[in-house]
Protein backbone atom coordinates (compact mmCIF):
# COMPACT_ATOMS: atom_id res chain seq x y z
CA UNK A 1 0.00 0.00 0.00
CA UNK A 2 2.94 2.30 0.67
CA UNK A 3 3.73 2.49 -2.93
CA UNK A 4 0.46 3.55 -3.65
CA UNK A 5 -0.45 6.80 -5.04
CA UNK A 6 -2.92 9.71 -3.23
CA UNK A 7 -5.54 9.03 -5.77
CA UNK A 8 -5.00 5.50 -5.36
CA UNK A 9 -5.28 5.36 -1.65
CA UNK A 10 -8.40 7.27 -2.24
CA UNK A 11 -10.16 5.02 -4.50
CA UNK A 12 -9.26 1.94 -1.87
CA UNK A 13 -10.41 3.91 1.07
CA UNK A 14 -13.88 4.40 -0.97
CA UNK A 15 -14.15 1.05 -1.88
CA UNK A 16 -13.57 -0.70 1.32
CA UNK A 17 -10.11 -2.28 0.35
CA UNK A 18 -8.34 -0.96 3.36
CA UNK A 19 -8.98 1.19 6.06
CA UNK A 20 -6.88 4.69 7.26
CA UNK A 21 -5.73 2.66 10.26
CA UNK A 22 -4.04 0.04 8.19
CA UNK A 23 -2.46 2.70 5.70
CA UNK A 24 -1.39 4.56 8.70
CA UNK A 25 0.21 1.45 10.94
CA UNK A 26 1.92 0.67 7.42
CA UNK A 27 3.33 4.16 6.96
CA UNK A 28 4.55 4.20 10.56
CA UNK A 29 6.27 0.83 10.03
CA UNK A 30 8.43 2.41 7.54
CA UNK A 31 8.91 5.31 9.07
CA UNK A 32 10.06 4.04 12.22
CA UNK A 33 12.71 1.56 10.05
CA UNK A 34 13.92 3.72 7.06
CA UNK A 35 12.77 6.66 7.96
CA UNK A 36 15.78 6.86 10.66
CA UNK A 37 18.56 6.26 8.43
CA UNK A 38 17.54 8.76 5.94
CA UNK A 39 16.61 11.59 8.97
CA UNK A 40 13.68 12.66 6.89
CA UNK A 41 11.46 12.99 10.15
CA UNK A 42 11.70 15.33 13.41
CA UNK A 43 8.59 13.84 15.43
CA UNK A 44 6.40 11.45 15.01
CA UNK A 45 3.69 10.31 17.06
CA UNK A 46 2.49 6.94 16.20
CA UNK A 47 -0.38 7.12 18.84
CA UNK A 48 -2.19 10.38 17.85
CA UNK A 49 -1.85 9.80 14.14
CA UNK A 50 -3.75 6.42 14.33
CA UNK A 51 -6.16 8.17 16.71
CA UNK A 52 -6.63 10.63 13.74
CA UNK A 53 -6.89 7.66 10.99
CA UNK A 54 -9.50 6.00 13.49
CA UNK A 55 -11.63 9.22 13.35
CA UNK A 56 -11.41 9.50 9.41
CA UNK A 57 -12.44 5.52 9.24
CA UNK A 58 -15.81 6.56 11.67
CA UNK A 59 -16.22 9.43 8.77
CA UNK A 60 -16.37 7.37 6.25
CA UNK A 61 -18.44 4.67 7.57
CA UNK A 62 -21.05 7.55 8.66
CA UNK A 63 -20.30 8.62 4.83
CA UNK A 64 -19.07 11.91 5.91
CA UNK A 65 -15.61 11.74 3.79
CA UNK A 66 -14.09 13.67 1.00
CA UNK A 67 -12.16 12.36 -1.40
CA UNK A 68 -8.83 12.63 1.04
CA UNK A 69 -10.49 11.26 3.98
CA UNK A 70 -8.25 8.85 5.77
CA UNK A 71 -5.14 9.48 3.26
CA UNK A 72 -1.92 9.87 5.31
CA UNK A 73 0.58 12.57 4.61
CA UNK A 74 3.46 14.45 6.71
CA UNK A 75 3.82 18.28 7.46
CA UNK A 76 6.91 20.13 7.22
CA UNK A 77 8.43 21.04 10.76
CA UNK A 78 7.74 24.62 9.53
CA UNK A 79 4.09 24.07 10.06
CA UNK A 80 2.13 24.95 13.64
CA UNK A 81 0.17 21.93 14.19
CA UNK A 82 -1.40 22.08 17.83
CA UNK A 83 -0.25 19.21 20.15
CA UNK A 84 2.78 18.79 18.06
CA UNK A 85 6.28 19.47 18.61
CA UNK A 86 7.11 22.84 16.11
CA UNK A 87 11.00 23.30 15.57
CA UNK A 88 11.36 24.73 12.37
CA UNK A 89 14.31 22.13 12.53
CA UNK A 90 16.39 24.69 14.73
CA UNK A 91 17.73 24.31 18.64
CA UNK A 92 15.58 28.06 19.17
CA UNK A 93 12.23 26.03 18.80
CA UNK A 94 13.99 22.45 19.78
CA UNK A 95 11.21 22.79 22.87
CA UNK A 96 8.24 24.91 21.11
CA UNK A 97 4.52 22.55 21.08
CA UNK A 98 2.30 24.32 19.06
CA UNK A 99 -0.98 25.30 20.33
CA UNK A 100 -2.60 26.23 17.53
CA UNK A 101 -2.86 24.58 13.67
CA UNK A 102 -1.20 26.49 10.53
CA UNK A 103 -4.16 27.01 8.08
CA UNK A 104 -2.64 24.13 5.79
CA UNK A 105 -2.70 21.80 9.28
CA UNK A 106 -6.02 22.52 9.57
CA UNK A 107 -7.57 22.58 6.40
CA UNK A 108 -6.07 19.14 6.08
CA UNK A 109 -7.41 18.16 9.18
CA UNK A 110 -10.91 19.24 8.08
CA UNK A 111 -10.16 17.23 4.99
CA UNK A 112 -9.64 14.06 7.26
CA UNK A 113 -6.06 13.83 6.11
CA UNK A 114 -3.63 11.77 9.30
CA UNK A 115 -0.56 13.77 9.83
CA UNK A 116 2.03 10.65 10.06
CA UNK A 117 4.52 13.32 11.15
CA UNK A 118 6.80 16.71 11.46
CA UNK A 119 9.38 16.13 8.26
CA UNK A 120 13.20 17.63 8.79
CA UNK A 121 14.07 20.96 6.90
CA UNK A 122 17.19 23.60 6.63
CA UNK A 123 17.20 25.83 9.80
CA UNK A 124 14.40 28.23 9.11
CA UNK A 125 13.73 27.11 5.87
CA UNK A 126 17.27 28.76 5.04
CA UNK A 127 19.12 25.80 3.06
CA UNK A 128 19.26 24.52 -0.49
CA UNK A 129 20.55 21.30 0.98
CA UNK A 130 19.01 20.31 4.28
CA UNK A 131 22.37 20.00 5.86
CA UNK A 132 21.63 22.93 8.31
CA UNK A 133 19.19 21.22 10.48
CA UNK A 134 19.94 21.41 14.34
CA UNK A 135 18.38 17.81 14.77
CA UNK A 136 21.12 16.38 11.46
CA UNK A 137 20.77 16.44 7.51
CA UNK A 138 18.62 14.12 5.40
CA UNK A 139 19.70 11.30 3.48
CA UNK A 140 18.60 11.63 -0.41
CA UNK A 141 16.85 7.89 -0.82
CA UNK A 142 18.51 7.45 -3.98
CA UNK A 143 22.36 7.82 -2.99
CA UNK A 144 22.33 8.33 0.94
CA UNK A 145 25.77 10.08 0.32
CA UNK A 146 23.77 12.64 -1.23
CA UNK A 147 21.96 15.34 -0.83
CA UNK A 148 17.95 15.56 -0.69
CA UNK A 149 17.71 19.39 -1.65
CA UNK A 150 16.52 21.74 0.66
CA UNK A 151 14.91 23.15 2.38
CA UNK A 152 11.87 20.95 2.12
CA UNK A 153 14.16 17.79 1.86
CA UNK A 154 12.89 15.66 4.64
CA UNK A 155 9.54 16.13 3.17
CA UNK A 156 10.86 15.07 -0.38
CA UNK A 157 12.96 12.05 1.11
CA UNK A 158 10.07 10.80 3.02
CA UNK A 159 7.66 10.63 -0.69
CA UNK A 160 10.68 9.26 -2.44
CA UNK A 161 11.18 6.27 0.28
CA UNK A 162 7.36 5.81 -0.34
CA UNK A 163 7.22 6.46 3.81
CA UNK A 164 4.47 8.96 2.94
CA UNK A 165 2.37 9.38 0.17
CA UNK A 166 2.50 13.10 -0.18
CA UNK A 167 3.65 15.94 2.42
CA UNK A 168 3.36 19.71 2.64
CA UNK A 169 6.31 21.93 1.80
CA UNK A 170 7.49 25.79 1.44
CA UNK A 171 9.48 27.38 -1.25
CA UNK A 172 10.85 30.63 -0.94
CA UNK A 173 13.25 31.04 -3.31
CA UNK A 174 12.52 27.13 -4.75
CA UNK A 175 12.60 24.92 -1.92
CA UNK A 176 10.08 22.88 -2.78
CA UNK A 177 10.70 22.45 -6.22
CA UNK A 178 14.54 21.64 -6.31
CA UNK A 179 13.93 19.27 -3.61
CA UNK A 180 11.34 17.40 -5.43
CA UNK A 181 13.80 17.66 -8.88
CA UNK A 182 17.08 15.96 -6.64
CA UNK A 183 14.93 12.93 -5.21
CA UNK A 184 12.74 12.44 -8.17
CA UNK A 185 9.29 13.14 -6.88
CA UNK A 186 6.76 16.23 -8.31
CA UNK A 187 6.34 19.41 -6.26
CA UNK A 188 4.15 22.61 -6.99
CA UNK A 189 5.09 26.15 -5.58
CA UNK A 190 1.74 27.99 -6.12
CA UNK A 191 1.28 31.61 -7.39
CA UNK A 192 2.38 34.16 -3.85
CA UNK A 193 -1.08 34.24 -1.52
CA UNK A 194 -3.00 31.02 -3.39
CA UNK A 195 -1.98 29.36 -0.02
CA UNK A 196 -2.39 31.04 3.29
CA UNK A 197 0.73 31.38 5.36
CA UNK A 198 -1.18 31.57 8.89
CA UNK A 199 0.59 29.36 11.49
CA UNK A 200 3.93 28.93 8.91
CA UNK A 201 6.78 30.27 10.64
CA UNK A 202 8.13 33.18 8.56
CA UNK A 203 11.35 33.35 6.66
CA UNK A 204 10.85 35.86 4.13
CA UNK A 205 6.78 37.11 4.02
CA UNK A 206 7.02 38.08 0.32
CA UNK A 207 8.26 35.50 -1.35
CA UNK A 208 7.58 32.03 1.18
CA UNK A 209 4.61 30.19 -0.32
CA UNK A 210 3.74 26.53 0.71
CA UNK A 211 2.93 23.53 -1.87
CA UNK A 212 1.95 20.11 -1.71
CA UNK A 213 4.66 17.63 -2.71
CA UNK A 214 3.77 14.08 -3.83
CA UNK A 215 4.51 11.65 -6.55
CA UNK A 216 2.38 12.29 -9.51
CA UNK A 217 0.70 15.88 -10.78
CA UNK A 218 -2.78 14.06 -10.19
CA UNK A 219 -1.98 14.14 -6.21
CA UNK A 220 -0.46 17.31 -6.65
CA UNK A 221 -3.77 18.55 -8.06
CA UNK A 222 -5.77 16.59 -5.22
CA UNK A 223 -4.02 18.15 -2.31
CA UNK A 224 -3.84 21.66 -3.57
CA UNK A 225 -8.06 21.18 -3.65
CA UNK A 226 -7.52 20.61 -0.17
CA UNK A 227 -4.66 23.79 0.73
CA UNK A 228 -5.66 26.52 -1.29
CA UNK A 229 -8.59 29.12 -0.47
CA UNK A 230 -8.58 32.34 1.14
CA UNK A 231 -7.73 32.93 5.06
CA UNK A 232 -8.77 36.43 6.06
CA UNK A 233 -5.79 36.03 9.66
CA UNK A 234 -3.09 36.21 6.61
CA UNK A 235 -3.39 39.71 5.07
CA UNK A 236 -1.30 38.33 1.36
CA UNK A 237 -4.02 35.38 1.27
CA UNK A 238 -5.67 35.96 -1.97
CA UNK A 239 -9.74 35.76 -2.24
CA UNK A 240 -10.82 34.09 -5.08
CA UNK A 241 -13.59 31.52 -6.30
CA UNK A 242 -12.92 27.81 -5.10
CA UNK A 243 -11.34 26.17 -8.37
CA UNK A 244 -10.58 22.11 -8.80
CA UNK A 245 -7.05 22.19 -9.83
CA UNK A 246 -7.39 18.85 -12.24
CA UNK A 247 -10.26 19.69 -13.91
CA UNK A 248 -8.19 20.30 -17.15
CA UNK A 249 -5.74 17.07 -16.91
CA UNK A 250 -7.06 15.32 -19.55
CA UNK A 251 -7.14 18.26 -22.65
CA UNK A 252 -4.78 17.35 -25.14
CA UNK A 253 -1.35 19.37 -25.49
CA UNK A 254 -1.59 19.74 -29.14
CA UNK A 255 -0.88 23.86 -29.80
CA UNK A 256 0.21 24.60 -26.50
CA UNK A 257 3.38 26.98 -27.02
CA UNK A 258 6.61 26.38 -24.46
CA UNK A 259 8.96 29.00 -23.80
CA UNK A 260 12.74 27.81 -23.40
CA UNK A 261 14.52 30.75 -21.94
CA UNK A 262 18.54 30.82 -23.60
CA UNK A 263 19.41 31.99 -19.96
CA UNK A 264 17.89 28.19 -18.59
CA UNK A 265 20.51 26.49 -20.88
CA UNK A 266 23.66 29.12 -20.54
CA UNK A 267 27.00 28.12 -18.64
CA UNK A 268 26.33 26.48 -15.55
CA UNK A 269 24.02 24.12 -16.38
CA UNK A 270 25.59 20.26 -16.50
CA UNK A 271 25.30 18.27 -19.67
CA UNK A 272 23.43 15.37 -18.11
CA UNK A 273 20.75 17.56 -16.86
CA UNK A 274 20.85 18.89 -20.21
CA UNK A 275 20.31 15.97 -22.48
CA UNK A 276 17.53 14.56 -19.80
CA UNK A 277 15.76 18.15 -20.01
CA UNK A 278 15.91 18.13 -23.91
CA UNK A 279 14.35 14.78 -24.18
CA UNK A 280 11.91 15.77 -22.01
CA UNK A 281 10.68 18.82 -24.09
CA UNK A 282 11.16 16.40 -27.52
CA UNK A 283 8.50 14.36 -25.98
CA UNK A 284 6.21 17.52 -25.69
CA UNK A 285 6.62 17.99 -29.17
CA UNK A 286 5.23 14.58 -29.95
CA UNK A 287 2.50 15.15 -27.88
CA UNK A 288 1.72 18.39 -29.62
CA UNK A 289 3.35 21.23 -28.16
CA UNK A 290 5.12 24.14 -30.03
CA UNK A 291 8.37 25.33 -28.78
CA UNK A 292 9.60 29.14 -28.91
CA UNK A 293 12.84 30.40 -27.93
CA UNK A 294 12.60 33.49 -25.45
CA UNK A 295 14.63 35.47 -23.05
CA UNK A 296 14.62 36.48 -19.43
CA UNK A 297 17.21 39.12 -19.45
CA UNK A 298 17.10 40.20 -16.23
CA UNK A 299 17.29 36.42 -14.58
CA UNK A 300 20.99 36.47 -14.24
CA UNK A 301 20.24 39.04 -11.52
CA UNK A 302 17.57 36.92 -9.67
CA UNK A 303 20.35 35.12 -6.84
CA UNK A 304 21.84 38.59 -5.64
CA UNK A 305 18.44 40.01 -5.77
CA UNK A 306 17.27 37.56 -3.35
CA UNK A 307 20.09 37.69 -1.07
CA UNK A 308 19.64 41.08 -0.46
CA UNK A 309 15.31 40.79 0.06
CA UNK A 310 15.30 37.19 1.48
CA UNK A 311 17.75 37.86 4.41
CA UNK A 312 16.37 41.70 5.19
CA UNK A 313 13.40 39.66 5.88
CA UNK A 314 14.49 36.99 8.03
CA UNK A 315 16.21 39.62 9.89
CA UNK A 316 13.27 41.05 11.01
CA UNK A 317 10.90 38.43 11.17
CA UNK A 318 13.19 36.33 13.40
CA UNK A 319 14.15 39.32 15.33
CA UNK A 320 10.92 37.24 18.02
CA UNK A 321 13.20 34.71 18.86
CA UNK A 322 14.40 36.36 21.79
CA UNK A 323 14.17 33.67 24.69
CA UNK A 324 11.58 35.76 25.92
CA UNK A 325 7.98 34.11 25.46
CA UNK A 326 9.01 30.66 23.93
CA UNK A 327 11.56 28.63 22.85
CA UNK A 328 15.57 28.91 23.80
CA UNK A 329 16.41 30.67 26.66
CA UNK A 330 20.27 30.79 27.57
CA UNK A 331 20.86 28.82 30.97
CA UNK A 332 23.33 31.74 32.74
CA UNK A 333 23.10 35.67 31.78
CA UNK A 334 23.68 38.64 33.85
CA UNK A 335 20.59 40.94 32.33
CA UNK A 336 18.19 41.17 29.64
CA UNK A 337 20.25 42.85 27.42
CA UNK A 338 22.83 39.48 27.56
CA UNK A 339 20.11 36.99 27.76
CA UNK A 340 18.85 38.44 24.62
CA UNK A 341 22.41 37.94 23.06
CA UNK A 342 23.78 34.84 24.80
CA UNK A 343 20.37 32.94 23.82
CA UNK A 344 19.96 34.25 20.08
CA UNK A 345 23.84 33.03 20.05
CA UNK A 346 23.07 29.52 21.01
CA UNK A 347 19.84 29.03 19.35
CA UNK A 348 20.66 30.11 15.95
CA UNK A 349 22.71 27.95 13.44
CA UNK A 350 25.43 29.51 11.72
CA UNK A 351 23.41 29.80 8.04
CA UNK A 352 20.18 31.34 9.85
CA UNK A 353 23.25 33.74 11.91
CA UNK A 354 24.61 34.88 8.61
CA UNK A 355 21.13 35.36 6.62
CA UNK A 356 20.57 37.54 9.82
CA UNK A 357 23.72 39.73 9.75
CA UNK A 358 23.42 40.13 6.19
CA UNK A 359 20.16 41.03 6.54
CA UNK A 360 20.63 43.77 9.25
CA UNK A 361 23.32 45.30 7.01
CA UNK A 362 21.39 45.73 4.05
CA UNK A 363 18.58 47.37 6.42
CA UNK A 364 20.72 49.65 7.86
CA UNK A 365 21.21 53.54 7.83
CA UNK A 366 23.09 54.52 4.57
CA UNK A 367 23.04 51.36 2.75
CA UNK A 368 18.97 50.59 2.16
CA UNK A 369 18.72 52.85 -0.67
CA UNK A 370 21.87 51.13 -2.14
CA UNK A 371 20.90 47.65 -1.52
CA UNK A 372 17.47 47.32 -0.20
CA UNK A 373 15.49 49.77 -2.53
CA UNK A 374 17.74 48.66 -5.62
CA UNK A 375 17.21 45.02 -5.41
CA UNK A 376 13.20 45.92 -5.43
CA UNK A 377 13.52 47.82 -8.21
CA UNK A 378 15.26 44.38 -10.30
CA UNK A 379 12.78 42.48 -8.63
CA UNK A 380 10.18 44.59 -10.57
CA UNK A 381 12.19 44.40 -13.99
CA UNK A 382 12.19 40.18 -13.18
CA UNK A 383 8.81 40.14 -13.09
CA UNK A 384 8.15 42.37 -16.41
CA UNK A 385 10.49 39.78 -18.12
CA UNK A 386 8.18 36.57 -17.43
CA UNK A 387 5.21 38.97 -18.17
CA UNK A 388 6.58 39.64 -21.65
CA UNK A 389 7.58 36.37 -22.17
CA UNK A 390 4.07 35.09 -21.27
CA UNK A 391 3.46 37.25 -24.25
CA UNK A 392 5.14 34.54 -26.65
CA UNK A 393 4.46 31.26 -24.91
CA UNK A 394 1.48 29.33 -22.42
CA UNK A 395 4.09 27.74 -20.10
CA UNK A 396 8.22 28.32 -19.71
CA UNK A 397 9.81 25.13 -19.51
CA UNK A 398 13.40 24.31 -18.40
CA UNK A 399 15.54 22.51 -15.48
CA UNK A 400 14.60 22.48 -11.87
CA UNK A 401 18.72 22.80 -10.87
CA UNK A 402 22.19 22.85 -12.53
CA UNK A 403 22.72 19.62 -11.18
CA UNK A 404 21.54 16.31 -9.69
CA UNK A 405 22.16 15.94 -5.95
CA UNK A 406 25.48 16.56 -4.76
CA UNK A 407 27.26 15.04 -2.13
CA UNK A 408 26.54 15.69 1.40
CA UNK A 409 29.34 18.69 2.88
CA UNK A 410 30.47 19.25 -0.83
CA UNK A 411 29.34 22.93 -0.58
CA UNK A 412 28.71 23.42 2.89
CA UNK A 413 32.11 25.49 2.98
CA UNK A 414 31.33 27.50 -0.04
CA UNK A 415 27.84 29.42 0.20
CA UNK A 416 28.06 31.11 -2.79
CA UNK A 417 27.71 27.75 -4.82
CA UNK A 418 25.17 26.39 -2.35
CA UNK A 419 22.67 29.56 -3.07
CA UNK A 420 23.61 28.68 -7.33
CA UNK A 421 22.04 25.63 -6.73
CA UNK A 422 18.39 27.60 -6.95
CA UNK A 423 19.84 29.55 -9.97
CA UNK A 424 16.89 28.58 -11.73
CA UNK A 425 13.98 29.03 -9.54
CA UNK A 426 14.64 32.09 -7.17
CA UNK A 427 13.40 33.94 -9.97
CA UNK A 428 9.94 32.50 -9.85
CA UNK A 429 9.60 33.58 -6.31
CA UNK A 430 10.70 37.10 -7.17
CA UNK A 431 7.94 37.33 -9.93
CA UNK A 432 5.16 35.42 -7.72
CA UNK A 433 4.40 33.10 -10.40
CA UNK A 434 4.14 29.40 -9.61
CA UNK A 435 6.09 26.97 -10.71
CA UNK A 436 6.69 23.31 -10.49
CA UNK A 437 9.24 19.96 -10.60
CA UNK A 438 8.45 16.50 -12.35
CA UNK A 439 10.59 14.22 -12.88
CA UNK A 440 12.41 13.90 -16.34
CA UNK A 441 15.04 10.94 -16.23
CA UNK A 442 18.50 10.12 -14.87
CA UNK A 443 21.87 11.29 -15.05
CA UNK A 444 24.46 9.28 -15.70
CA UNK A 445 25.37 7.61 -12.06
CA UNK A 446 21.39 6.94 -11.35
CA UNK A 447 20.30 10.19 -10.07
CA UNK A 448 16.96 12.01 -10.64
CA UNK A 449 16.69 15.21 -13.01
CA UNK A 450 13.71 17.68 -12.90
CA UNK A 451 11.96 19.35 -15.44
CA UNK A 452 10.67 22.88 -14.41
CA UNK A 453 7.40 24.06 -15.62
CA UNK A 454 6.75 28.25 -14.59
CA UNK A 455 2.98 28.89 -15.79
CA UNK A 456 1.34 32.65 -15.92
CA UNK A 457 -0.08 34.19 -12.24
CA UNK A 458 -3.04 31.43 -11.00
CA UNK A 459 -2.38 29.04 -14.01
CA UNK A 460 -2.07 26.09 -11.63
CA UNK A 461 -4.47 23.72 -13.54
CA UNK A 462 -3.03 24.35 -17.11
CA UNK A 463 0.36 23.62 -15.70
CA UNK A 464 -0.97 20.53 -13.91
CA UNK A 465 -2.62 19.24 -17.53
CA UNK A 466 0.54 19.43 -18.91
CA UNK A 467 2.50 17.65 -16.54
CA UNK A 468 -0.40 14.51 -16.31
CA UNK A 469 -0.42 14.69 -19.80
CA UNK A 470 3.72 14.11 -20.50
CA UNK A 471 3.13 11.46 -17.20
CA UNK A 472 0.41 9.64 -18.83
CA UNK A 473 3.54 8.64 -22.25
CA UNK A 474 6.06 8.26 -19.91
CA UNK A 475 6.67 6.76 -16.36
CA UNK A 476 9.80 8.97 -14.74
CA UNK A 477 7.48 9.24 -11.96
CA UNK A 478 6.73 6.14 -11.33
CA UNK A 479 10.24 5.19 -10.69
CA UNK A 480 11.70 4.71 -6.72
CA UNK A 481 14.81 4.18 -5.36
CA UNK A 482 16.10 0.71 -4.20
CA UNK A 483 14.36 -0.10 -0.78
CA UNK A 484 11.51 1.82 -1.55
CA UNK A 485 9.49 -0.35 -4.03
Amino acid sequence: MSNATLKELSVRLAAGDCSSVELTQDFTSKINNLGKELGCFITVDAERSLAQAKAADARRAAGDAGPLTGVPLAHKDIFCAEGWLTTCASRMLSNFVSPYDAHVVERCNAAGMVTLGKTNMDEFAMGSSNETSHFGPVRNPWNPETVPGGSSGGSAAAVAARLAPAATGTDTGGSIRQPAALTGICGLKPTYGLVSRYGMIAFASSLDQAGPMARSAEDLGLLLNVMAGHDPRDSTSLERPVEDYNRDLEKPLQGLRIGLPKEFFAEGLSADVRRTVEAAVAEYRKLGATVVDISLPNMGLSVPVYYVLAPAEASSNLSRFDGVRYGHRAAEYTDLLDMYKRTRAEGFGAEVKRRILIGTYVLSHGYYDAYYIRAQKLRRLIAQDFAAAFGQCDVIMGPTSPTTAFKLGEKSADPVQMYLSDIYTIAVNLAGLPGMSIPCGFDGGGLPVGLQIIGNYFDEARMLNVAHQYQLATDWHQKAPGGAQ
